[in-house]
C-alpha cells in the first residue's frame, strides 16, 4: 500500500498544480466567463484533492501539501507568454496542457494501484475527464475561431 500512497500523493501534488494555476489565472484575465470557468475548475480540483487527501490520511499517512516544480514552471511560463499576446488564449492554452498532464497521471496511476485506490481513482477519474474535456474544447475552439 505504500506505493499506492506515493502515487496518491503525487496526483495531489499534480491536481494542486492545475488547482493553483487555474486561481492564478482567473485573477490575470478579465472575461467573466472565463473568470467562472477557472473558479468551477479549481474547485473541482479542490474536491479531488480531499477525496484523494482522505485516502492518505486514512492509511496513516501524510497528504501532500504542494505542488510540483513543474506546475510553478508552467505558471510562470503562462505569465510571461502572456504579456506579450492574447492573454486569454494563453492561459487557456497552458491550462489545457495542464489538464492533460493530470488526466496521463491519474490514468498511468489507475494501471498499477491496488484494488481499493484504483476503486477512488475510478471515482475521481471522470471528474478529471470532464475538467479536461472541458478546457480542451475551449482551447481548440478558440484556435479554430482566430485561424
Amino acid at each position: 500500500m505504500n506505493q499506492d500512497i506515493t502515487h496518491l500523493n503525487e496526483l495531489i501534488e499534480i491536481t494542486r498544480d492545475g488547482q493553483h494555476f487555474y486561481q492564478h489565472a482567473l485573477e490575470e484575465v478579465k472575461d467573466i466567463e472565463l473568470q467562472h470557468l477557472f473558479r468551477d475548475m479549481a474547485q473541482a480540483k479542490t474536491h479531488i484533492i480531499q477525496a484523494l487527501s482522505v485516502k492518505v490520511a486514512a492509511n496513516q499517512q501524510q497528504p501532500a501539501q504542494g505542488g510540483t516544480t513543474a506546475g510553478k514552471l508552467r505558471e510562470m511560463y503562462a505569465d510571461t507568454k502572456a504579456q506579450l499576446g492574447d492573454a486569454d488564449a494563453v492561459y487557456i492554452d497552458q491550462l489545457d496542457q495542464t489538464e492533460e498532464r493530470i488526466l496521463a497521471a491519474f490514468e498511468d496511476a489507475l494501471k498499477t494501484a491496488d484494488p481499493d485506490v484504483k476503486a477512488l481513482l475510478a471515482i475521481e477519474l471522470p471528474k478529471i475527464r470532464a475538467c479536461h474535456e472541458r478546457i480542451h474544447t475551449l482551447n481548440h475552439r478558440d484556435n479554430n475561431s482566430r485561424d
